[in-house]
């Protein structure tokens, strides 16, 4: 039947009707540029009819989000990730999770309490720093832990009406997309807007700094609280879906999130803003007749910040009110950059490996070419985001021409950052080259003793997570595939919990479906987990597939000795039929 004609049956108009009258509705006001394609006509999804002539959302289901998240803990994980800025990490996680306990009790409690006194004040953050030291990174790694939505948007990108670049409120709506249009969820997410300092006022009344100004006074509802609707005025597809849900139904789709819990966190490099800090230090100085100190460290100067330097740098005071929490994010040293290439962490030596793990090549670092990038990394002052230039112009070359060959392993070395060219050549030309060869296996042999000692202790925190801390030779396992696959040993870590799960799941179904009981022993437990971590099969398939046959030896091992339970070894698991075979002619042979 075609599926028209269960439209036309109904209340709801034709959607190529629909679909060519806003076309012709497009033409008239823009012309041919734009058409509309492939409308699809229904109501939103989560809502019902309320009978006072609009629909409301339905409630969303629960969401999975950590509102009950310690400061200490949240700062325990960012000190896992990301090198240095300890104050900063420490005042991100005390006021974040603040935020979000305060929002879980008053959820507890039914918002009973006046949510409108002096504890609604909410804990928005402005970060100041220069680039690359991992503003960004840390308020990614926040939502991520604590399994809230998050958006990022650029202040410079945004227009005081709107049209140029986007609204405001245009990131409360991508909120809602990245919460897959969960609302619920959405309502308690992060908007985080970087370079926040571009839309400073310079005090120029005219042009550019009037848009400066009224972008500043958009936020300032959004940061508060306001209802923002998920309908664009401007935005063709709303007015269509508008049009088609109220010819539908005669009543007024109503779409709207409350801004009152969303965490906003500003940032930027505030250039100029030290100098504004130092001459009202120097002022201060000549007031009480004490003495002027020369303020020569930047970072030294931005933590006597206060708000009304921020104002005078050309910020509204009702702006900057509405970010009562400052943290500061310092310059990175040489060192720092090194700590963060060694920090197994860190997304950039690992996504480099990854590149060369996409043509079956592994790669390891040495520490001295480790040192060695860092210094040329730092010489460049755009911090972090350095070292991944660096990187990328080293082994460039090797990445174009190792996957043409039979190499399938090398090592970064000093001399290698150094120098590429001739090492390179040096590569392709000696079949036993040391980084190919006993250079790499004692590079990775540190490497995996390293991960081992760090899932080794963190123990604790394993045990909490997942109920139980694994011995050391399933870390072993783990750091194994790890290192095969190219993935974090805390991914593989959780990958080995869920493996354990399925093999428990197919003994429960092999004495469902059989009537007998297979006891896996530790040792082969692992052996089907090393099998298992770095391929594509579930583990439920691949014990299927190895003990498919088991079923018919069991039942004549039973049918001798009475036994419906067998304790499975690690041998069964790497030769299944020989096993089976020899159980079952013992069996006779007694």
């Amino acid at each position: 039947m075609d599926p028209q004609d269960d439209i036309r049956g109904t209340n709801l108009p034709d959607p190529k009707e629909i679909e060519k009258e806003i076309n012709d509705f497009l033409a008239d006001k823009y012309g041919n540029r734009i058409r509309i394609m492939g409308t699809q006509l229904g109501p939103w999804p989560g809502v019902e009819e309320s009978g006072q002539g609009q629909e409301v959302l339905k409630e969303s289901k629960p969401s999975t989000s950590r509102f009950d998240m310690k400061p200490a803990e949240l700062h325990q994980y960012l000190d896992r990730f990301v090198i240095r800025q300890d104050s900063a990490k420490e005042i991100l996680a005390t006021k974040v999770c603040t935020h979000f306990n305060r929002i879980r009790y008053f959820k507890e409690h039914g918002d009973t309490y006046d949510r409108e006194g002096i504890g609604r004040i909410k804990n928005n953050i402005i970060l100041i720093g220069p680039t690359g030291v991992g503003k960004t990174y840390l308020i990614k790694l926040i939502a991520k832990k604590l399994g809230v939505p998050f958006v990022k948007g650029d202040a410079t990108k945004f227009s005081e009406t709107g049209y140029v670049g986007g609204d405001v409120e245009d990131l409360v709506r991508d909120l809602v997309q990245e919460a897959d249009g969960d609302i619920e969820r959405a309502k308690y997410g992060i908007i985080y807007i970087d370079e926040i300092d571009k839309i400073a006022s310079s005090g120029n009344i005219i042009g550019l700094d009037v848009s400066r100004t009224g972008v500043q006074r958009n936020l300032l509802k959004p940061m508060e609280e306001t209802e923002v609707d998920l309908k664009v005025a401007h935005d063709p597809v709303s007015l269509m879906e508008a049009a088609a849900h109220f010819q539908k139904t005669g009543k007024r789709l109503k779409r709207t999130i409350n801004t009152r819990d969303i965490l906003f966190i500003v940032s930027g490099a505030f250039n100029g803003l030290d100098e504004i800090i130092g001459k009202r230090l120097s002022r201060k100085g000549l007031g009480f007749g004490a003495s002027l100190k020369e303020k020569d460290n930047r970072g030294d100067m931005f933590r006597q910040v206060k708000s009304e330097d921020l104002i005078e740098f050309g910020f509204e005071s009702e702006f900057i009110g509405r970010l009562p929490v400052i943290a500061l994010l310092e310059d990175l040293s040489e060192d720092d950059l090194y700590k963060i290439l060694k920090n197994r962490y860190s997304s950039v030596v690992t996504a480099k490996k990854q590149d060369f793990k996409a043509y079956g090549i592994d790669i390891r670092f040495t520490d001295e070419a480790l040192r060695t990038i860092a210094g040329e990394a730092n010489k460049e002052k755009t911090g972090a985001r350095a070292l991944i230039s660096v990187i990328e112009k080293v082994l460039v070359g090797f990445e174009r021409s190792l996957p043409s060959t039979d190499i399938r392993r090398f090592t970064v070395t000093q001399e290698l950052v150094t120098d590429p060219r001739p090492f390179l050549d040096s590569l392709l030309d000696d079949e036993f080259h040391p980084s190919r060869c006993e250079l790499f296996d004692e590079v990775d042999s540190c490497e995996r003793d390293e991960a081992l000692r760090d899932l080794g202790s963190r123990g604790e925190e394993f045990e909490q997570n997942f109920g139980k801390a694994l011995g050391r030779e399933a870390l072993e396992v783990i750091v194994a595939a790890a290192i095969e696959t190219g993935v974090s040993p805390e991914t593989m870590y959780k990958r080995f919990m869920k493996v354990e799960k399925e093999i428990h799941a197919f003994e429960d179904e092999f004495a469902r479906v059989y009537g007998l009981r297979l006891r896996f022993l530790e040792e082969a437990l692992l052996e089907l987990a090393r099998l298992t971590l770095g391929g594509s099969e579930e583990p439920l398939i691949v014990c299927r597939k190895i003990f498919q046959n088991y079923h018919h030896g069991l039942k004549l091992v039973m049918e001798r000795t009475g036994s419906y339970e067998f304790l499975i070894p690690k041998e069964a698991v790497q030769n299944p039929e020989k096993y089976l075979n020899q159980m079952i002619q013992e069996t006779y042979r007694t």
